[in-house]
């Protein structure tokens, strides 16, 4: 019988003075709100200073301005700096602008092209979180004397016997408990995250009635510093002269095209792979998918969908939420591969300092090097145990 994260159900601490979990005052609790510009994060404002919290927001310009300011829609992009500031005025908040171009450009863009150089497919978001968002931002909040930081993210925190632990958000739609799973218990302690009981729609309807600027801005959808999605193109310009041509071969050896760039491919991709039909192939086989990337020999593997099955999956750079626990060998979990992907059950093959292995209950297809892997308590789904960047997904066609 395999061992399970929690045995006994969560015993919730008692509830504090106000709503964010401190024994004093709205008045006398500091907040510093992350101010992305959009919807969420101004709303996440809006409400904590409506409770009488004493709230300053804090916009991160994280690249380039004279490029952001083209580019909207997407996170501290020049416009969504305006609209953040435009939003504080509205609410007669302090709001301050950070210079953190350099830490992000060394923390997050700097790894996001090394990756797909490696032949991966990284998730840069989750990376901001874990390092300039959730540590240098963290940082400049408690500097500033601040209760706690409070951000627009979909999720619930609540407090328990032995700690926060941190829940989905409501909205399934709009849950962003994946892209957390890196957050630690100490980073945990200080966060807030007043949205997470609240649907889309709730969150709109709260900006109408605060009369803000954004209540009807759309969501942004690409990377920040890859606003029109054309994410080689930020590779090949970070890293000139590095991304170099190769072999698209088939999983039998067969040659059957050529490439310009490992960058430009990713696990599971079916179309533009530049390749036509094989010769005497067999139909039943159906579509070509991409099925491995070797960053040393520079080839793009190809084969049928099926040989994209995996049940293993490799983690590094693990992180665990409560402070003095960690799943152990043969613990029953639910994995999360994909920020759209539902959470599958699996086991915790292996585990030490540098990562785990956990094998799931049934194959997954396109399971890509790079991503994440977030896991959740498997007697509660909503509970986010926290997880691992994945480092490897052996095929199950090659395995053995």
């Amino acid at each position: 019988m395999v061992s399970t994260p929690t045995s006994q159900p969560i015993t919730f601490a008692p509830r504090a003075c106000n709503s964010l979990g401190f024994a004093k005052t709205e008045a006398e609790t500091r907040v510093v709100v992350a101010m992305s510009g959009g919807v969420d994060s101004s709303v996440t404002a809006a409400l904590l200073h409506q409770q009488g919290y004493e709230v300053i927001g804090i916009t991160l310009q994280l690249y380039d301005h004279g490029i952001a300011a083209q580019a909207g829609g997407t996170c501290c992009a020049g416009v969504d700096i305006h609209d953040a500031r435009t939003v504080a005025a509205r609410l007669g908040i302090p709001h301050y602008v950070l210079d953190y171009e350099s830490r992000f450009h060394e923390q997050v863009m700097q790894d996001f092209a090394d990756s797909y150089l490696r032949g991966e497919t990284p998730i840069p978001c989750v990376r901001c979180n874990q390092t300039v968002k959730f540590s240098d931002l963290l940082t400049t909040a408690r500097e500033l004397g601040a209760d706690c930081l409070a951000t627009g993210h979909y999720v619930q925190r609540f407090d328990t016997a032995t700690g926060p632990v941190l829940h989905r958000g409501v909205d399934a739609s709009k849950d962003q408990s994946y892209f957390l799973f890196a957050t630690t218990a100490d980073q945990l302690d200080y966060l807030r995250f007043p949205l997470g009981g609240l649907s889309k729609e709730e969150t709109r309807d709260l900006a109408h009635r605060h009369g803000l600027s954004v209540a009807d801005k759309l969501d942004s959808q690409d990377i920040c510093f890859v606003p029109n999605g054309r994410y080689a193109d930020v590779v090949r310009r970070l890293r000139p002269g590095a991304v170099e041509a190769g072999d698209i071969v088939h999983l039998d050896g067969t040659v059957l095209g050529r490439h310009n760039g490992i960058i430009d491919y990713t696990i599971g991709q079916r179309r533009g792979l530049g390749i036509g039909g094989r010769k005497d192939a067999d139909e039943a086989d159906g579509p070509l998918y991409v099925v491995g990337i070797d960053p040393k020999t520079h080839k793009v593997i190809v084969g049928p969908q099926n040989a994209l099955a995996c049940v293993h999956v490799h983690l590094g750079d693990t992180s665990w939420m409560a402070r003095d626990w960690a799943p152990m060998p043969g613990c029953a979990v639910l994995a999360r591969l994909r920020n759209t992907a539902p959470a599958m059950p699996a086991i915790i093959e292996s585990l030490d300092n540098e990562g785990a292995v956990i094998r799931l209950q049934e194959p997954q297809f396109g399971i890509a090097a790079g991503q994440a892997a977030a896991i959740y308590d498997a007697n509660d789904s909503q509970h986010l145990l926290g997880g691992g960047w994945i480092t490897a997904a052996p095929l199950a066609a090659l395995a053995g």
